[in-house]
């Protein structure tokens, strides 16, 4: 614990307490940051600026420059007025620059509202009004897509950003030549900047733009379903944000500064941003930096830089393994290979074990739980955890019980019920929603809140949780949680159908996809142009992940004995359609 002496100056009062074995003592009496997530960051890093912080298309950024950007955006941002407590929306795609945005934003006491920068035009500008956002950053190639209903919101400024800022000379030529922006005049309403521009209001501001901000007020809007799919705010403080790095310090012990982690995973995402950008950085770690999964790049870091930590979702892990790319590669480097955002079936975890022997690495794979609601990481397979078809056991200040579903009635060991999770990481609240907070965070006996999780598992007698499957409908695609009931509900506004079902198949690279059963008015029969116009409506109001990758038309569907529609009955047939396909 080395770390133990630099936080000294941020703890908070509260001491953590854990009844679990696996923790010394030491470590059950860690205590918590109060400061902000950059001065958690600053006084990580103190003076040693030379390492290097950010390598993206090997462009290395070092702490030192990290810093001094994040300090221009911050002076920029108070030039364009923004004050503590504002929100801030950054709609980007993993880069350094959308990194410093974040930073600098908490520097000065606003918010940052993270949005997926592939979600609908609706669903970017529901966004907007809802956080009542003044200043947006955009991912350039969304533009046009926007721009004509930014009118509608508050957005008064909106700063254009690319993916090839950052980029090497060629491979930025490269990156432009095939992906031209062709951007409507702007010039009478002024209303956005490119980079350049932003940057250079930065030199015009003289004054100290470090706010006090307290450690428990919002810090970031991640957005989630929720319970019923319907998108919200997940507020997430300082504290929150902080503990989640520190509780990563002790999950990761072994790991060096200067050791590498390769981030593929979105920042708009809880595990991106907390788990694969912020503890990695506060731990003097490089972080090579991918704006999306490329599988022969990612082959070519991983035999190149070697990095010692790889983070991702069971379905990327799934894609690793199948690569040709990636025979011979040797992964004796690898300290850490940690999967999180859906459950793993034992028998890919096996395979995924066997590859990582077959390519020299003495490791096996971490799995973490969590929720956005609780920042993506409450549970963890520590070494002495990682049973067979376990998720772990809880992170240092973290709880978990099982309660009877829709109670806060708490079951013995082996009973199955809902997960339930208290500790450091938790939310504060949806965002301007109490009724819908009330209804995921309860107070239990112990007065304390409790985050209600929507999942079903149970607890062994060693404290190893188990998941055994949803109590709520979702489904998990490629890595994102996706509500069927809120897509039914876009594809229902269709005046031709008359009922439908969406339900997750399984895909061989991404787990599960969602599959829409329409059944039409009597009056029109199924047609490739219906189809068409279904995919098209669902492409306006919802994010690519969200949107159905097949339709089928029926007469009918599957119903159970109290008369609702039986989507069990049809995923296990689609399981059927799909082991046979493979066999073949």
């Amino acid at each position: 614990m080395k770390l133990m002496n630099f936080f000294e100056k941020f703890f908070d009062e509260e001491k953590v307490s854990s009844s679990y074995e696996y923790y010394d003592e030491k470590t059950k009496s860690l205590k918590f940051s109060n400061a902000s997530i950059y001065e958690y960051l600053r006084e990580s890093i103190k003076d040693e600026t030379d390492l290097y912080a950010i390598n993206y298309f090997d462009t290395r950024i070092t702490y030192g420059e990290l810093f001094r950007n994040i300090n221009l955006i911050a002076k920029s941002l108070k030039y364009l007025g923004v004050k503590r407590g504002d929100i801030v929306t950054i709609c980007m795609p993993n880069t350094p620059e959308a990194i410093e945005v974040f930073y600098a934003v908490n520097k000065i006491g606003a918010i940052s509202d993270m949005i997926h920068p592939l979600s609908s035009k609706r669903e970017i500008v529901e966004y907007l009004k809802k956080s009542r956002s003044r200043i947006l950053f955009l991912y350039d190639q969304n533009y046009k897509k926007v721009c004509d209903e930014l009118e509608s919101t508050d957005v008064y400024r909106t700063i254009l950003m690319s993916v090839s800022f950052s980029m090497p000379r060629l491979t930025k030529l490269f990156y432009d030549l095939s992906h031209p922006l062709k951007l409507e005049s702007d010039e009478q309403t002024g209303t956005y900047l490119n980079w350049k521009e932003f940057l250079n209001l930065g030199y015009l501001y003289r004054t100290q733009t470090e706010t006090k901000i307290h450690h428990k007020s919002t810090a970031l809007i991640l957005h989630s379903g929720g319970t019923t799919g319907t998108p919200k705010g997940v507020m997430i403080s300082n504290y929150s944000f902080n503990a989640l790095a520190r509780q990563g310090s002790i999950n990761v012990l072994g790991v060096e500064p200067c050791d590498k982690m390769v981030t593929v995973l979105p920042i708009f995402h809880g595990f991106g941003l907390g788990v694969c950008v912020h503890c990695p950085l506060s731990l003097k770690v490089e972080v090579i930096l991918m704006p999306e999964f490329d599988p022969k790049r990612f082959a070519k870091i991983i035999s190149k830089y070697e990095p010692q930590v790889l983070a991702g979702v069971p379905s990327l892990f799934d894609t690793l393994i199948h690569l040709p790319l990636f025979k011979g590669v040797d992964l004796s480097s690898l300290k850490y290979m940690i999967s999180g955002g859906d459950s793993m079936s034992i028998e890919m975890e096996t395979k995924i074990n066997s590859f990582l022997k077959e390519h020299k690495s003495n490791i096996v794979l971490s799995k973490g739980y969590g929720m956005t609601e609780s920042l993506a990481a409450t549970i963890y397979t520590f070494e002495d955890s990682n049973k067979p078809g376990s998720i772990g056991t809880p992170m240092i200040g973290n709880h978990v019980v099982i309660c009877k579903p829709n109670t806060i009635e708490k079951l013995e060991n082996g009973v199955e019920g809902e997960i339930c999770v208290t500790g450091p990481t938790l939310m504060t609240g949806y965002y301007e929603e109490p009724a819908e907070t009330q209804k995921v965070l309860k107070k239990h006996k112990d007065g304390k809140l409790w985050l209600h999780t929507g999942d079903s598992g149970y607890i062994d007698d060693s404290g190893c949780v188990y998941f055994t499957g949803r109590l709520k409908r979702m489904i998990v695609s490629s890595g994102f949680n996706v509500y069927p009931n809120h897509v039914e509900n876009i594809l229902a506004k269709h005046p031709k159908v008359k009922s439908c079902c969406v339900i997750g198949v399984p895909h061989p690279h991404k787990m599960k996809v969602l599959k829409a059963y329409i059944i039409l008015e009597d009056k029109f029969t199924p047609s490739v142009k219906i189809e068409a116009e279904l995919r098209i409506l669902c492409r306006e109001h919802l994010a690519g992940y969200s949107q159905p990758r097949e339709y089928e038309f029926v007469e009918d569907l599957p119903k159970t004995i109290y008369n609702k529609t039986d989507y069990k009955k049809l995923e296990r047939e689609e399981e059927r359609v799909y082991e046979r396909r493979r066999k073949n």
